[in-house]
């Protein structure tokens, strides 16, 4: 019995012995990791990742870097706007994926967004873990932020944005954390090393401003600490010692965030394009007609699984929000304005929905624990099982748990495949294609095969898959970099693929030599009635036109 009794005391202190089993268990964030990455590089998931074509034209202008060693300020793909400006605004991505396509083709472009992507939710499993939410809720909220994110799982710079976002808000929310902590001391323990990882802020906004036009995130994010900072410093009174040092620690906290937001601007003046950057993307956010008529940028439906699983955790919100009662008014005013920013991002657009789920749970996991745990203890009985102490045992010995090992041992096993062009002996591991499918893989085939010549119009949506497939031996007509082409030229276009009054005149001011269409579309409909097109080719995705005269002549 005495033995028994220690050996669990030695659990619940987290003492595993030997000590080896620390450093080889895999904790549950580490098993989460390791699911998450495996299915999205090792099974049909890859081919989910590679579900939006933007990343053909993401590949080929990460290798026209490499090979002119120049980024671009003009437009190389499209016959339309041929030589026009273009803001590869995302090229420091672009370099990095036309390099892993140049080393091991699609398959190391899919590895690698797979681990950005399984970094960012083990990052915030294990700070959930770390501020006192217990490992089974924590799962359960990792999981259900995983489900809304998959609307917007695919090989693109944002998923760059989803890790930068999460180390922004962990630093700052840290920092405030232990400037109000501990205020019997002149400075807590963790505030230097707080202190030190604010000043990489500006660090990674260098990288983050050349990898994706979401580094604004990081701004709304300062702002909303800073002003949490200042309503801490007009608030604070001076009779008492603790609330004059929480004055003096939050005016201090309003300085230093004020230098590092100068600091992080100005860093984000070092791209290709300064100060023009800002307002390109300005123009191309604050036009109505793009952002109505894009359809990641359009509200969500909730009528799909992934927009259901995000008004879930908004109802969860309200849950926890609803929940806290007197101790709301003890709610950071950060927090309040971080998720009144997650909640209005994600009803606004579809594509934000992934960081404003990040955000929510990162807020609400520590104190729905905390209201789990406080209605588990009201309920237990006297000679009951202490149901309520088994998450907090579980959690002990989840921190306790120091190797990496399995993630390290599993992401080097996929790069190591990769390298062996995705093949383990006879046996092919890793395949990460185009789905057949959903991109007109054989018509292009058929074009490649006649050697048809360009420019080739198609849909937007299909691009940049034909820029990945023909450039630079054709050029496109349009691809979905809607930004670069502007309100304009996208009305003329939306009626040539709608099919209504005038759609012959988008054909005719920008003429193409190949039409690849989508099969039972209108536009196709309509031009397989007509004699100026002719069908060559045509499968259940696609139909290939050439102009009539030139079938004759052949």
């Amino acid at each position: 019995m005495a033995s028994g009794s220690t050996s669990q005391a030695k659990i619940a202190k987290g003492d595993l012995r030997p000590a080896w089993i620390r450093w080889v268990l895999p904790s549950c964030s580490d098993l989460f990791f390791l699911v998450l990455f495996c299915l999205l590089v090792f099974t049909n998931l890859s081919s989910r990742l590679l579900g939006d074509a933007g990343i053909g034209w993401h590949i080929r202008t990460g290798q026209a870097i490499l090979s002119t060693h120049r980024i671009p300020h003009f437009d190389p793909f499209s016959s339309s706007m041929n030589g026009h400006p273009w803001f590869a605004w995302e090229w420091l991505f672009d370099v990095i994926a036309g390099t892993s396509a140049s080393l091991t083709g699609l398959n190391g472009v899919v590895v690698f967004a797979a681990f950005v992507i399984a970094l960012t939710f083990w990052l915030v499993f294990r700070r959930l873990e770390r501020h006192q939410t217990n490992v089974l809720l924590a799962l359960f909220l990792v999981l259900l932020a995983v489900c809304a994110s998959m609307i917007h799982f695919f090989a693109r710079p944002h998923v760059m944005s989803w890790l930068f976002t999460f180390f922004w808000f962990a630093v700052q929310d840290s920092w405030e954390g232990c400037s109000v902590a501990g205020l019997g001391k002149s400075e807590p323990a963790d505030m230097s090393s707080s202190r030190v990882s604010l000043w990489l802020l500006p660090v990674t906004m260098l990288f983050w401003v050349n990898l994706h036009g979401g580094f604004l995130i990081g701004f709304v994010l300062l702002a909303s600490f800073w002003l949490s900072a200042l309503w801490q410093w007009l608030r604070a009174g001076s009779d008492r010692f603790d609330e004059r040092l929480l004055k003096t620690r939050a005016f201090g906290r309003l300085k230093e965030m004020t230098f590092v937001g100068v600091v992080s601007g100005a860093v984000t003046l070092i791209n290709p394009y300064g100060f023009h950057l800002y307002t390109h993307i300005y123009g191309y956010l604050s036009n109505r007609f793009l952002m109505d008529h894009i359809d990641e940028f359009q509200s969500p439906n909730f009528h799909f699984v992934a927009q259901k699983c995000f008004a879930f955790l908004l109802l969860l919100t309200l849950v926890a929000l609803a929940t806290a009662g007197a101790e709301l008014r003890k709610i950071n005013v950060s927090y309040g304005l971080i998720v009144l920013f997650a909640v209005y991002s994600g009803l606004y657009s579809s594509r934000n929905i992934p960081i404003s789920s990040l955000l929510l749970i990162l807020i609400i996991g520590p104190r729905l624990s905390q209201k789990i745990a406080h209605l588990a203890k009201r309920g237990e009985q006297p000679g009951n099982l202490n149901w309520a102490g088994f998450p907090r045992r579980m959690q002990t010995i989840e921190l306790s748990l120091r190797g990496y090992l399995w993630p390290v041992v599993v992401v080097a096993f996929a790069c190591w495949i990769v390298a062996h062009h995705g093949k383990l002996g006879a046996e092919t591991m890793i395949d990460a294609q185009f789905n057949p499918k959903r991109f007109p893989v054989a018509a292009v085939n058929y074009i490649e095969k006649e050697n048809l010549p360009g420019p080739v119009f198609s849909p937007d949506s299909w691009g940049g898959y034909l820029i990945y497939r023909l450039y630079p031996q054709s050029k496109v007509v349009l691809d979905d970099r809607h930004d670069f082409y502007g309100e304009s030229f996208l009305r003329s276009y939306l009626k040539t693929v709608h099919v209504e009054p005038g759609w012959e005149d988008f054909l005719r001011l920008y003429p193409a030599h190949c039409l690849v269409i989508p099969t039972n579309s209108a536009l196709a409909n309509i031009l397989a009635e007509g004699t100026g097109w002719h069908a060559v080719y045509r499968d259940e995705v696609a139909i290939v036109f050439l102009p009539a005269a030139v079938v004759g002549q052949q």
